[in-house]
Order: structure tokens, then sequence, then C-alpha cells
């Protein structure tokens, strides 16, 4: 009798719509077990953000999966690697009072309500720091993997184990999209950028409540995964409110 995610050529997640992006890993060792992971669970896009290169330790990890770190591809920053994407849902460690946090269970729901040809970058930050607050505004959605007792964080490639095998194991089940298929990254970040400078024009954004405000706009609009209809009522009403 074969379990669950014991499949062959069942694919109902689409798990060639899914990138793995590690922004500023230190341990390449860590990049390779990661790759191991990837290979493991059916995932293959690996990005990573803030590196040049793969160093051969990176090799000596991944066990056969060296198909994935050949394929590697790297960015600059979060921004470039995210831009083709539709959503981003952000992996953290630590309790975010300034941003809403979606359980583990709660993230995979939220994966599965939108269409499958909805591409979606899964988000893990450095080893040491995780991820920066700016970092996490550029996300969509920010959810937490539990733990049985206090550790500082799970092990990077742990973390993405936890996170693939999750999704792995829905392969057999089917989807039943309740939401629309959102903007890419980047035009939901530019017309978040337009939605601040318009709350700057009418003053409503100050030199004291700058960062607060744009995280909160950042949270709130990242979260609702703006469509393309939902920019087009957003830009009449705030082109409006500036006239």
């Amino acid at each position: 009798m074969k379990l669950p995610f014991e499949t062959e050529g069942v694919d109902q997640v689409g798990r060639a719509r899914f990138a793995v992006i590690l922004v500023r890993p230190e341990s390449h060792e860590n990049i390779g077990l990661v790759a191991r992971a990837m290979k493991n669970t059916g995932f293959a896009d690996l990005r990573l953000v803030g590196l040049e290169g793969i160093e051969p330790e990176a090799y000596k990890t991944a066990v056969h999966a060296d198909d994935i770190l050949d394929g590697a591809s790297f960015y600059p920053d979060l921004a470039a690697a995210a831009e083709a994407l539709h959503l981003v849902f952000a992996s953290t460690a630590r309790i975010r009072k300034k941003f809403a946090i979606l359980t583990f269970p709660g993230a995979m729901e939220t994966i599965l309500r939108f269409p499958p040809e909805t591409r979606i970058g899964l988000l893990f930050g450095n080893e040491r720091t995780g991820l920066t607050g700016e970092e996490l505004g550029s996300a969509n959605f920010i959810f937490s993997i539990p733990q049985a007792v206090r550790q500082p964080s799970y092990n990077l490639a742990s973390a993405v184990l936890l996170t693939l095998f999750a999704l792995f194991a829905r392969s057999t089940e089917g989807i039943f999209p309740k939401e629309t298929l959102p903007l890419r990254r980047k035009d939901q970040d530019d017309c978040i950028r337009v939605i601040l400078m318009k709350l700057e024009q009418t003053g409503f954004i100050h030199a004291t409540n700058r960062t607060h405000i744009t995280r909160k706009v950042q949270d709130i609009f990242g979260r609702i995964a703006l469509t393309d209809k939902d920019r087009k009522l957003l830009m009449a009403i705030f082109n409006k409110s500036v006239e």
C-alpha cells in the first residue's frame, strides 16, 4: 500500500512552479544540503541571493543533487530573484510583531488556494541572522515552522526540507483554487511604491512615520496578493485622492 506522498509522476501541486530562494547563505555545506532536500522532494529551481558562485563544499553534501547546484541561479538582490514570481512565502523563526505570521499548516493551505499556474518563491534567510525586516516586507506571506522546545531556529537545510516535504506530501491532493492569479511580484512592488508615493503626496506619510507606515502598507497589500483588477481599483482610488 502506498503512502499519500509516495507518488510517481503525480504533481498536482505543480512543484515546477516553486523556487527555493536562499538569501545571503554563509555555509556552502548548507547549500548542498538544501539541494539534496530539493532533489529528494522533486523541486529543482534554486535561487541564491548575494552569491556569485558555489564552492566545492556544497557538492560534498549535495549527494546526487549536483544537477540542482549546476542549475542554480544567482541574483544581486531579492527583488531580482523574485520579480518574475507571483507570490513569495518567507520563513522566519523569530516573533515579528510588525508582521502577520501564518502557522505552518496555514501557509500550506494558503499556497493551495492559488491557481496551479501561480509561480511561488519559498524564501529563507541567512543561517545566523535570518531575514531582515526589509526582506520580509518583500514577501506576500510569512510563516513559521513549529518546534517542540525553545531553540534559536531550525538549521537552514532542515527548514527547507520540512517546507518542501509538506508540499511534496500533498502531491496527490486535488487543487481547488479560491484565489485569482496574482500579478508578478515586480508589478505588485511597483503598485505598492505608487501607493506609498501617493500617501506621501497627501501628507499622510511624513518623516516621523515613514518607516512604520511603509512596513504596514507592504504588509497589508502584500498579503492581498494583488491582482490586475486590484491594481486598477487602487490606482483609481489613489489617483482620485491626490487630485
